[in-house]
């Protein structure tokens, strides 16, 4: 039997793979096993970043796979069930204190986006990403957070025009709107999002938490309110090891090392 989830490990990287090529649905096997695997990298301290990918080079996803709905049915309890695990699931990605990169190419449609909209850094392919939330065009609307999610990001204009007219958008129009972080040749993605994924695992794990904490969701709140979660989490770390660290580093003009056991 395949594997539904492919897991791969560079240093302080995780890459995690839909498997299920070419176009990569979301199966009920794939959803436990990403769950399990996101609940043990949120206690996993040696992790600093996680990509989520999908086997091959054709499609990202076409989201979830209506075909096992009975199934979903008698294992979850009902269709709310199996929804409600995927929302655990992105809910659980997005509120993590170590960052996450999707990689968007071909087909990211449905659930096949509100994954991804739920990580913190979002990559385009060049070419052939047909990406949005088709949901309305069989009398339904996004059931994974997308309207939420897509409305944060590109605002209220842009997050109707692609759900009501159910728009298929490019890599560049992702990008141009603000759906995407960054669009690189298709040869390039994977990549690319390693390279971003083992920067980012780098740096200062502590401080990486605090910024995540302060900055998702500060959507929801007011700048006041915001202030005063950054406050408290600049109080958490002014006598850690990280700060001492980076102070010194800086003063003896040489690169911070914030994983000396690991030298």
């Amino acid at each position: 039997m395949t594997a539904p989830l492919i897991v791969e490990r560079d240093h302080r990287v995780v890459t995690l793979i839909n498997n299920d090529p070419p176009y990569n649905p979301i199966n009920l096997d794939f959803m436990d096993a990403l769950e399990e695997q996101v609940d043990a990298l949120d206690r996993d301290a040696s992790v600093g970043a996680v990509v989520l990918r999908s086997a091959g080079d054709k499609h990202f996803s076409v989201g979830m796979n209506l075909k096992e709905t009975d199934e979903g049915i008698a294992r979850k309890g009902s269709t709310e069930g199996v929804l409600d695990q995927a929302l655990r699931i992105i809910e659980k990605i997005e509120n993590m204190d170590k960052p996450w990169i999707a990689t968007l190419y071909g087909y990211c449609l449905g659930g096949g986006l509100e994954f991804p909209l739920g990580c913190h850094f979002r990559l385009a392919a060049e070419e052939g990403a047909k990406i949005g939330l088709p949901e309305f065009d069989i009398g339904s609307l996004p059931a994974l957070g997308g309207t939420a999610r897509l409305t944060r990001l590109v605002g209220r204009a842009n997050a109707l025009d692609m759900i009501l007219r159910t728009k298929m958008i490019s890599g560049p129009e992702a990008y141009r709107i603000g759906l995407v972080q960054y669009v690189y040749p298709n040869d390039e993605l994977h990549q690319r999002a390693q390279d971003l994924a083992q920067e980012l695992a780098m740096r200062p794990p502590k401080a990486m938490a605090s910024v995540l904490r302060c900055v998702v969701g500060a959507e929801d709140a007011s700048v006041s309110q915001v202030i005063q979660i950054e406050r408290r989490e600049v109080r958490r770390g002014l006598d850690g090891e990280e700060i001492q660290e980076g102070m010194r580093a800086f003063a003896e003009k040489r690169a911070p090392n914030f994983f000396p056991d690991q030298s």
